[in-house]
């Protein structure tokens, strides 16, 4: 448990621990992707924190991958994710909107248009709309209008979040979305100025990036990243020349901090967090469900060199995880039939330890 509750610097904010809540959608919207008035109780539960990351929300209609998935680009939406803002700070936490645009990994019957990616690539797989599973279709490859547009969304989301109140942003650029879709010379196969090279095919993050931290400043800008993590059809042959270079662009922006997923190729994380000039999060994935186990998980990544730590379902399942941690208490079971739909269900009737309801382990 070394080190775990001591503070930390992550760009302008200064955290009380290294326990971060990592971006998990829950599903709790309208059909448009506004908030529901639930999703406030849920994160102001986690603001024992030291960092809480939203779950991932879209810039732009087109933009959305899932049903139900929450979006920021209307009056409403920003309404509704304000109430969220103002609750965790009121409960003395501090919150970073994640924006994610999904690129192919998306489909028509969500937004009414053809998905847009880098190249003409579909993801494997199906989608999921709000009724049925169909195929992913065939992508449109970005124009450098589409481009131009996709950056201009970023930076408006991410000014709308810190004019209602959250304490920056955290740019997807992992897991099979679009940004990572630029990365890899298999979902990017353009011959212009954003595909070829790794120099080519980083561009269009770094682009995002930069515009994003012009804005907002780039101590309230980080980013989230996947090396070799091959969810939703990912596949990153050349990885060990594309990421040294997209982070030594992205560190000469001076962003807040880099947010490696788990299941990414481990060797090639070490090397490029050993190489970030500031903070490194990283997420240590679902396996450690138990208090001993993943207190033995974080004190091994921090040995490791990470300086924050991100958990999903711990935090999902533990509103008061930190404070479980801290005093050896068992750890709630989650359940996984509540992860996506349920309403208060499976999402803010998981109990503290202060309740006095017995806890799983």
């Amino acid at each position: 448990m070394s080190g775990l509750f001591d503070t930390a610097r992550l760009g302008r904010l200064t955290l009380p621990n290294r326990l971060v809540m990592s971006p998990m959608g829950r599903g709790r919207t309208t059909v448009d992707g506004t908030p529901l008035p639930v999703m406030a109780e849920y994160y102001a539960q986690r603001a024992g924190a030291g960092l809480i990351i939203s779950e991932a929300t879209h810039p732009g209609a087109v933009a959305v991958g899932h049903a139900h998935s929450v979006r920021l680009h209307t009056g409403e939406q920003a309404d509704a994710w304000r109430a969220v803002v103002d609750a965790v700070h009121a409960r003395g936490g501090r919150i970073l909107l994640q924006i994610m645009h999904a690129g192919r990994v998306s489909h028509p019957d969500l937004h009414g248009s053809q998905p847009l990616a880098p190249s003409a690539v579909a993801a494997p797989g199906t989608a999921r709309v709000f009724s049925g599973a169909p195929p992913y279709p065939v992508p449109r490859p970005m124009t450098d209008e589409d481009l131009a547009r996709t950056v201009d969304e970023f930076v408006r989301c991410a000014a709308t979040a810190v004019k209602i109140g959250f304490d920056g942003v955290e740019l997807h650029g992992a897991n099979g979305y679009l940004l990572h879709q630029f990365l890899s010379p298999v979902t990017n196969v353009r011959t212009d100025a954003y595909g070829g090279g790794p120099e080519n095919r980083t561009a269009f993050p770094v682009e995002v990036a930069a515009a994003v931290a012009r804005r907002i400043g780039a101590d309230r800008v980080g980013i989230r990243l996947s090396p070799g993590f091959p969810l939703n059809g990912m596949e990153e042959p050349d990885r060990d020349e594309v990421y040294p270079v997209l982070l030594d662009e992205l560190a000469r922006l001076d962003l807040a901090h880099v947010h490696f997923v788990a299941g990414s190729d481990t060797e090639l994380v070490g090397r490029l967090a050993r190489s970030w000039p500031s903070t490194v999060i990283v997420n240590l994935g679902t396996g450690p469900a138990g208090t001993e186990d993943t207190l033995a998980a974080a004190g091994k990544a921090l040995a490791d060199g990470a300086d924050l730590l991100s958990f999903g379902r711990q935090f999902l399942a533990n509103p008061d995880l930190p404070a479980r941690l801290r005093t050896g208490a068992p750890l709630n079971a989650w359940r996984p039939q509540f992860f996506y739909s349920g309403g208060e269900q499976g999402y803010t009737d998981y109990p503290p330890l202060d309740a006095g309801v017995p806890a799983a382990t």
